[in-house]
Formats: structure tokens, sequence, C-alpha cells
């Protein structure tokens, strides 16, 4: 995405702050450190100024451990969108604008991680429809990536490497205008 993005003189840098697991607001009970609210506000801290901040979570939110709705999940969302906009960054620090990007749909996890998602295909459901009413409850942009993709047709749960680059190439005229 960002090379699409370097067009004359401007120039991206993407920061990525990727985490196997990590869910909305929730822990896990197995891995420590996998709660995105935690700790939120340092990392935007860390990375400030920022120009925008891409969330795409919830799909942990659903492994079988938990029994979370979409709701739940799109609640523990809105929270890391406040943990963003109130992170203590300096004074005079610009609030990035935020692009919730709803996660494709769950599909009959399967494979050896399909015990950890069990269930997480009909708990999940909704999840789109849910992120699109916290982006306009925040103000924030919203992008449904169901719609230009699927979960993983290996595991049922992830984006596989073609689905990323379709995603990337999707998002970047969306990045784009929020830039």
């Amino acid at each position: 995405m960002h090379n699409a993005l370097n067009v004359g003189d401007l120039r991206i840098r993407v920061t990525e702050d990727c985490l196997n697991g990590r869910r909305t607001a929730f822990d896990d009970p197995y891995k420590p450190g996998r709660n995105a609210l935690v700790g939120i506000s340092q990392v935007i801290e860390a990375q400030s100024p920022l120009d925008v901040v891409i969330l795409l979570l919830g799909t942990n939110d659903f492994q079988s451990m938990h029994p979370h709705s979409a709701w739940h999940s799109a609640a523990g969302l809105a929270s890391v969108i406040n943990a963003v906009r109130t992170a203590p960054t300096e004074p005079g620090m610009p609030v990035p604008p935020i692009l919730l990007t709803a996660p494709p749909q769950l599909d009959d996890p399967r494979g050896p991680i399909g015990p950890k998602f069990a269930g997480g295909d009909v708990a999940s459901r909704g999840l789109s429809d849910a992120i699109r009413q916290v982006s306009e409850d925040t103000g924030c942009a919203f992008f449904d990536a169901n719609s230009v993709t699927t979960s993983s047709t290996v595991d049922g749960v992830h984006l596989d490497a073609d689905q990323h680059e379709i995603l990337g190439r999707v998002l970047t005229p969306v990045v784009a205008d929020l830039l």
C-alpha cells in the first residue's frame, strides 16, 4: 500500500503493529498481552505524529474461549478508538483520523486452529454491521473487507497472502482520501 501512496513529493511510511491473537479489549487466558486496549495509548504516543490510524480488529474476539457477540467486539473496538484519541501525545500533536476496517466473516474454522475458533463463524455474524455502526457513532471512516475478500480458504479465519494483497490495493485510495 505505501508504495502506491508515494506520489510526487509525498513519501509515506507505514508502521505496522500486528500481533497474532490480538483482541479488541479482551485478555487471552493462554497468551498474555493480546488485549489491544492495554498499551494502545503508548503505541500511539511512541509513533506520533500520525496522519492516519487503521484498525482491523475483531476476529480473535471470537476464539472459542470467549462468549462474545458482534456487539461485544464492536464495543471493545469503540474503547480502542477512545484510547487512540486520548493517547498522551505531546501538546499540539494532531489526533489522527481513524479507519475502521471490518475483517472478513469467519467461515467454518478448520485445520489446526479449528478448535480455537469453534463456533466463531456463528458468533461473529453481524460484526461488519456492528463495526459500521461504531464508525458512524464515533466519526471514523469505515471499510468492509467483506466487500473485496473472504476469510482464508485454508483455515477459514485469517487472510491469506493474496487476500492481504487485494485488501492493501483496495485500501490505498481510501487511505489517500484520509491523508
